[in-house]
């Protein structure tokens, strides 16, 4: 039996080979891997009842149950794999414990990226036998992209950040060793197990072994907007490198004039993006996004006079847009898997599909309740769901603003017309009128709104409540 840890966990994220990585562990006498252990829609894999005897809804109840089982088990050395989206309440405890062996597995974003668009597309995600492979193409999405990039590079560096604080190592796997048995040897020494394999396992194949210019519908297009970037070689398939600075791409600069926009999300951006345009007389498309730290200390410097700002929502109708278009409305600003999941594990009282002529005012009223229930439980870290930025406090998102630029100006959304006025006027440029917000489908939140909605909404949001003065909505 291995004798270095007690158990140990893949960081890594979908399309890396990970199914691949844990088929070979799992060769070994000694090493068992229970696939996504915390995956919040599922515990394991898709089908899977139970983990050593815990069920999902006992994890989902109280996640350390199953790592306390993970540890204690002996028959073998049992370990799981952790992506950055998958239960943050045991986080900290794996980190933590220098008995739990770290394995961090990395792969070219984009190359990650491509594969997932094209499982995507072909509804194949594991691939045993070539004859029944499926053809397809992946269709870039310069902004789908740069989310994807993001969330990886930033969980990457705080785990790079908190093994180094903490003293510990990872065994670090590139998708290029995984074909490497000797590789997989070493990484079983690491763990404390002395077998040697011989060969790797063949039963999974890989789906997509063309060159990445073969595999994307518009590769010109991608070409294009990853040429401002040297993080890729596009004809071949380097490891990734995560040690970066903090990832900006949210910020928006107006064109011309100088001025700095920090998105609060699920707050009034479309508007603050048309007004900006107008500032300076430009369509939208022409506002500067997607900007690196780099990017932004050079437009500083060329804009010396340049002012920055935030705008605040109400939380009531900040909570009430996020669930309209991130849970309620299906369509592309919807999160679905997230749909599906608090659906069927949070019974939130949603229609399966969006427009339903079933759901009415009194529907709609109950479904927001029922989301803001679970947003209470989700803010204080008591579910298996991370918290997302269209419904994190913002309070923390302005605390993460500051890592890199505090707002010159945070301004409330009810007074952002005299206030963006007075900001324009400050850098001597033209104050364009804000219109107004669309209304918001399929009811509006004054439709639904009383007391009792209020009393949750400042059950979940105190802090921002007190941190801003917020009074009632209405």
């Amino acid at each position: 039996m291995p004798k270095n840890f007690d158990y140990f966990v893949v960081f890594a994220e979908m399309r890396t080979g990970s199914n691949f990585l844990e088929a070979n562990l799992n060769a070994f006498d000694g090493i068992a891997c229970h696939g996504e252990a915390f995956n919040p829609h599922f515990l394991g894999y898709p089908k899977t009842q139970e983990i050593l005897g815990v069920t999902q809804d006992t994890r989902d109840a109280d996640p350390k149950v199953l790592l306390r089982e993970v540890r204690k088990d002996k028959s073998a050395l049992n370990g799981f794999r952790y992506f950055h989206d998958h239960d943050p309440r045991v986080l900290d405890t794996i980190l933590n414990d220098e008995k739990c062996a770290k394995i961090v597995l990395t792969r070219n974003p984009l190359d990650s990226y491509v594969s997932w668009k094209i499982a995507q597309e072909t509804g194949q995600w594991k691939l045993t036998d070539a004859k029944s492979r499926k053809d397809g193409k992946a269709e870039f999405d310069a902004d789908e992209f740069d989310a994807h990039l993001t969330a990886l590079q930033e969980f990457q560096v705080m785990l790079l950040g908190r093994l180094q604080t903490s003293g510990q190592t990872a065994f670090y796997v590139a998708y290029e060793d995984l074909q490497s048995v000797e590789v997989m040897n070493g990484l079983a020494k690491f763990l404390g197990v002395q077998e040697a394999l011989d060969g790797l396992d063949k039963n999974l194949k890989k789906q997509n072994p063309s060159p990445i210019s073969e595999k994307v519908k518009n590769f010109d297009k991608m070409e294009q907007a990853l040429a401002g970037l040297d993080r890729f070689n596009l004809t071949r398939t380097p490891n990734f490198e995560p040690r970066r600075g903090p990832a900006i791409p949210t910020y928006v600069t107006a064109a011309h004039a100088p001025l700095l926009y920090l998105p609060m999300r699920s707050g009034p951006e479309d508007q603050i993006l048309d007004w900006m345009a107008a500032v300076d007389g430009v369509s939208g498309d022409q506002l500067n996004t997607k900007l690196s730290q780099k990017d932004l200390r050079q437009w500083k410097r060329k804009h010396g006079k340049h002012r920055s700002f935030t705008v605040l929502r109400h939380p009531v109708a900040r909570a009430h847009h996020a669930f309209c278009t991130r849970i309620l409305n299906t369509g592309p600003q919807c999160y679905d898997a997230l749909r599906q999941t608090l659906r069927r594990r949070y019974a939130l009282p949603i229609p399966e599909n969006m427009p339903d002529v079933s759901y009415d005012k009194v529907a709609h009223r109950k479904a927001f309740a029922a989301f803001l229930g679970f947003l209470k439980g989700n803010l204080a870290g008591q579910t298996a769901i991370r918290v997302d930025q269209s419904w994190c406090t913002q309070a923390l998102a302005l605390q993460g603003f500051g890592e890199f630029a505090l707002p010159d100006r945070v301004i409330r959304e009810a007074d952002m017309q005299e206030e963006l006025a007075q900001l324009a006027a400050h850098v001597g440029v033209h104050t364009p009128q804000i219109q107004d917000a669309p209304a918001e489908t399929p009811f509006a939140l004054a439709d639904i709104y009383d007391a009792e909605i209020e009393a949750l909404v400042q059950n979940v949001y105190q802090r921002d409540y007190m941190m801003f003065g917020f009074e009632s909505w209405a």
